[in-house]
């Protein structure tokens, strides 16, 4: 029994006796460098790429469920919204969307030369100087009337795999374009159409769940009803008519084509302004 107790000690003298251990360290500094050499119960993997946060399966679940909750009770707050996309944004998804990509010439260029979509990449003083029927001047003037810009779109961070979190941030830097293209603006209305839109032409899973759940969390039930009688048809018009997987479109490179024959190319439609729509129905609640 005593030798049970006294086993380390015995070890700790052996271990002195070979020169295995430096005598003048105190027992606080030998315990120290033992703990040092113990491999920790838990460790990040590490980054795949300069943004990369890696998480782990039961991280992944826990951050869809918080985000997919937090989206739908709060879906003015951005943080949920990015959380929910990229947790959402699962690898037979982001695998189906690269061979698109493959598949396609303008796709393969794309992936090649994994373009940035900034203010100074694109020249927004530049744009400005377009014709007004100019794509490129459209979407001005639309980040101009929607206050924002395009260096707001969060980088992504919780893809494993570098290739496709380019693929992904790539949908997500295009999403302004869609809203300039179709005149939607950036209300919870207008999400919601281009949300719907793109999960008809390109099949974002976060895109169909806040198409199928965000408009029953709607307030005003006239919001929901200009949703499923306008917007929602149009979007599946234009899907339906559509030429292109929108994941194809190099749209820095088109800026200064004729926005209407774009449209028509794409076979994309406009449809009735949003904010008009809102303006007459304020406009009449007024008048009442």
């Amino acid at each position: 029994m005593v030798g049970y107790f006294l086993k380390d000690s015995v070890k700790l003298a052996d271990k002195v006796e070979n020169n295995q251990i430096d005598q003048n360290k105190s027992n606080n500094e030998l315990v120290l460098e033992q703990s040092s050499k113990t491999k920790p119960r838990f460790t990040r993997p590490p980054k795949n790429y300069a943004n990369h946060i890696p998480l782990y399966t039961s991280e992944k679940i826990a951050m869809f469920v918080v985000s997919a909750i937090g989206s739908f009770l709060h879906p003015e707050k951005n943080q949920y919204i990015v959380a929910l996309g990229e947790s959402t944004a699962i690898p037979p998804f982001l695998k189906h969307l690269r061979q698109q990509m493959l598949d396609d010439p303008t796709g393969r260029q794309i992936l090649r030369d994994r373009p940035n979509i900034t203010s100074e990449t694109l020249n927004l003083e530049k744009l400005a100087s377009y014709g007004e029927n100019t794509f490129g001047r459209t979407y001005y003037d639309w980040l101009k009337r929607e206050k924002v810009s395009p260096d707001t779109r969060v980088p992504v961070r919780f893809i494993d795999d570098e290739e496709l979190a380019f693929v992904f941030q790539r949908y997500r830097q295009c999403h302004d374009f869609y809203h300039a293209l179709a005149g939607l603006p950036i209300t919870r209305e207008g999400e919601i159409a281009v949300k719907f839109f793109e999960f008809l032409n390109i099949g974002t899973p976060f895109a169909g769940m806040g198409a199928i759940f965000a408009p029953w969390n709607m307030k005003k039930r006239s919001q929901r009803r200009r949703l499923l009688s306008i917007y929602y048809p149009w979007a599946i018009e234009s899907a339906a008519h559509c030429k292109n997987n929108l994941i194809n479109i190099y749209w820095e490179k088109i800026m200064d084509k004729d926005v209407g024959e774009l449209r028509e190319e794409l076979g994309i439609t406009k449809p009735p302004d949003m904010r008009e729509l809102r303006r007459r129905e304020r406009a009449e609640r007024h008048n009442k």
